[in-house]
């Protein structure tokens, strides 16, 4: 007989009390380890529970830092008149200077072992959310009926054609879908602030934010300098110059440096067509909180997301829609001088919180998720900026050639 059917008839052998009383021994060890893991879980969930004045004084770091990257942001470019980076002092936007900070901000704070305790206050998605909606507040719906027609044009079939490019590249190039929704709404439409209404729309990280904001800042800056030269060379008209400018520029403050060392007719027209992109942003939201909620992120067999989901997706777009119909009704109702003194208000508002978001951005950025996106992200964007030029152009000379406005 085997030794191992000795031990199978040993244990059959064995009295029923002892068998009970195993059992017993092995649920109150069970008892007794899963109340330590209870425990444990409880006292490890106080411990990461912030308290309230965890929360208040991270905010108050958010706030400190933010007072400081608006300081730079208004003084640098005085500070620069004199020099030979005036220019450049003048075209760099806050997000650089609120990244960097909360940059540093991150570094410090985590030497002294605080950034973990103070990291609820680092409110991202609240200061992102309520700068998007206040961004509503400046887009006149009105010029997407007043406007000329070739801008409307133009920014629709520009948008359509980059964007598509960029989302096709980097699914070959097999980036996250998160990050390509990103990256195509920052060279399609506006910069930052597209790219930040996509981040609420798909629900994006921290770092990917952080990093279609460096790289919209990073392709701005040069093209400030390049495109009015090229204008220049081509021999393009300011309509068309500025048509271009508008169209392929991804930040409002760049585009308007470039335009006006293109002229001042050319600014006028690249103004009309940003801002017509920028109304669109809107739209490109709805669609990503759709195509993710809808495909991306619905499994097999789940239920069809509700209305109220799409509502907690997408940053506020409502509310977004509203302040721009607020807006629009408002300045058609006040005087000239007065309505835009309150829009600019508004708008200094607005900057305020996403300084605030782009300070927590940085306070809370991790490397590591720069490391995993790799060289990828920057040939996709570098690929559809180039896209985003030819394109341009051709759209400009088409709708803009005769341009006599």
């Amino acid at each position: 007989m085997s030794e191992t059917e000795t031990d199978a008839d040993a244990e059959r052998a064995e009295p029923e009390d002892a068998v009970s009383e195993t059992d017993a021994a092995e649920s109150s060890t069970e008892a007794v380890e899963q109340g330590q893991v209870r425990s444990e879980t409880s006292a490890l969930q106080a411990i990461s529970r912030p308290t309230v004045g965890e929360i208040a004084a991270g905010i108050a770091v958010v706030i400190l830092l933010g007072a400081l990257a608006r300081y730079f942001d208004t003084h640098v470019p005085r500070w620069a008149v004199d020099t030979p980076l005036r220019r450049v002092a003048k075209s760099i936007e806050f997000p650089v200077y609120a990244i960097a900070i909360g940059l540093i901000g991150n570094v410090v704070l985590t030497k002294l072992d605080l950034r973990e305790r103070l990291s609820a206050g680092f409110r991202t998605e609240f200061f992102i959310k309520t700068g998007v909606v206040l961004l509503g507040a400046s887009i006149n719906l009105k010029i997407l009926v007043t406007a000329a027609g070739p801008s409307i044009v133009q920014a629709l079939l520009l948008i359509t054609v980059v964007f598509g490019f960029t989302w096709w590249l980097g699914g070959r190039l097999g980036l996250d879908d998160k990050l390509r929704a990103l990256l195509a709404s920052a060279v399609s439409i506006c910069g930052v602030s597209a790219a930040i209404a996509a981040a609420g729309a798909v629900q994006a990280k921290r770092e990917q934010i952080a990093y279609a904001a460096s790289l919209v800042i990073i392709f701005a800056l040069p093209s400030i300098f390049v495109l009015p030269w090229l204008a220049d060379v081509f021999g393009l008209s300011d309509a068309v110059a500025g048509a271009w400018i508008g169209g392929n520029i991804d930040t409002t403050a760049a585009v308007a440096a470039s335009g006006a060392i293109a002229g001042e007719k050319a600014l006028q027209i690249a103004t009309i067509v940003k801002t017509t992109q920028n109304a669109l942003i809107g739209i490109v939201a709805i669609a990503l909180t759709a195509y993710f909620t809808l495909r991306v992120e619905r499994t097999s067999g789940a239920t069809r997301p509700s209305a109220r989901q799409f509502w907690e997706r997408f940053p506020k777009l409502i509310g977004f829609v509203a302040a721009s119909v607020i807006g629009t009704l408002y300045l058609q109702s006040a005087d000239k001088k007065s309505g835009a003194a309150h829009i600019a208000v508004v708008n200094d508002l607005r900057t305020w919180f996403l300084i605030f978001a782009f300070v927590s951005i940085g306070l809370e950025f991790s490397v590591r998720g720069l490391r995993a996106a790799g060289w990828r992200p920057v040939v996709v964007f570098g690929a559809a900026v180039v896209m985003n030029l030819a394109v341009g152009l051709g759209l400009s000379v088409l709708l803009f050639h005769n341009f006599t406005g």
